[in-house]
């Protein structure tokens, strides 16, 4: 087997993924996934247009039965002769128990899942690997510890965090210096107050990836269904989806959306986004539509649902 040796220092991640989307290939393994030749085609056309990172993990996968499948599609996809410029990441941290899913941050694990994320995609060392989730049942810094050497060893060249605080961000960065954040934001993540983690990543130079930016695919419809996002995005000439991802990467600099894709149409349809970032009064008239998608709370119900988080702390802390 073919190896790639990759060096992709932490600091350089940022400034080699330009302002546009990123390619999420959960889709790509998940139960409802393509044939295996389509979905390296998606690969393919996805690179070929010009993303330049491409995101997937070990657990996208039907079950524990094909660990790393997504891992090896994108390898087959892109043999090292074609990578160039594009940024590989993985994530290891999760495990899968037939369809089940579950967390396992012990060191002994993440190591085990990095050698086996370095032999599925066929290098020597992996651009960008993440930590999946934290595991409450281990202390964060023995998880994010184990990144560190391992990013020592050279088997990873950039640690990234995903589904995490500003202050375990901060803990993390004594320990290891920190390449990518990826959390979750779209419509149903907006807040009256900008995010956080985005702040504090902008301010860090750390890059901010916002997975499932649609809502995942059980929210899709409803994008599409929101009457006065569409309005607004016929008026743009663009579809509802692409006016969101276009107003996501409108939030930050530093922001970019890594949206699942099971056909080239739909790696077309996020790079059309591009041409579409609206200005502030777009921007806002977007965020004011999202209160008409099922479930996302308004402003007042923003404000009393953290309030009421607040309080549930100091009851806690008096109790």
């Amino acid at each position: 087997m073919a190896t790639v040796h990759l060096t992709t220092s932490h600091a350089s991640i940022a400034g080699r993924v330009p302002a546009r989307p990123g390619l999420g290939c959960m889709p790509l393994g998940l139960r409802g996934r393509p044939p295996r030749e389509r979905s390296l085609a998606v690969i393919r056309h996805a690179v070929e247009r010009g993303l330049r990172l491409i995101d997937t993990a070990d657990v996208y996968c039907l079950d524990d039965g094909e660990l790393g499948y997504g891992e090896r599609l994108v390898a087959q996809a892109l043999p090292g002769s074609v990578r160039g410029d594009v940024i590989i990441a993985t994530k290891g941290g999760m495990t899968r128990r037939g369809e089940r899913w579950g967390r396992d941050g012990r060191p002994e694990h993440l190591r085990r899942a990095c050698e086996a994320s370095l032999r599925a995609l066929e290098t020597d060392c992996i651009p960008l690997y993440q930590l999946h989730v934290p595991d409450p049942r281990v202390p964060w810094s023995e998880s994010v510890g184990a990144l560190a050497r391992l990013r020592e060893e050279g088997k990873i060249a950039a640690v990234g965090l995903c589904n995490v605080t500003v202050p375990q961000i901060r803990e993390a960065r004594r320990i290891v210096p920190i390449a990518s954040v990826q959390n979750q934001m779209n419509p149903w993540g907006v807040s009256i107050r900008p995010s956080p983690v985005i702040g504090y990543c902008r301010r860090q130079g750390i890059l901010f990836l916002a997975h499932s930016p649609l809502g995942g695919p059980d929210r899709v419809a409803a994008v599409r269904a929101c009457a006065p996002l569409a309005e607004l995005a016929a008026e743009a000439g663009y579809s509802a989806e692409e006016l969101v991802l276009a107003w996501l990467m409108g939030l930050s600099d530093n922001l970019v959306p890594i949206p699942g894709a099971r056909s080239e149409a739909r790696v077309d349809s996020a790079i059309r986004a591009l041409d579409a970032v609206p200005d502030r009064a777009l921007l806002r008239a977007v965020e004011r539509s999202f209160r008409a998608l099922p479930g996302v709370q308004g402003p007042l119900a923003q404000v009393l649902a953290g309030l009421g988080r607040r309080l549930g702390r100091l009851a806690g802390r008096g109790a």
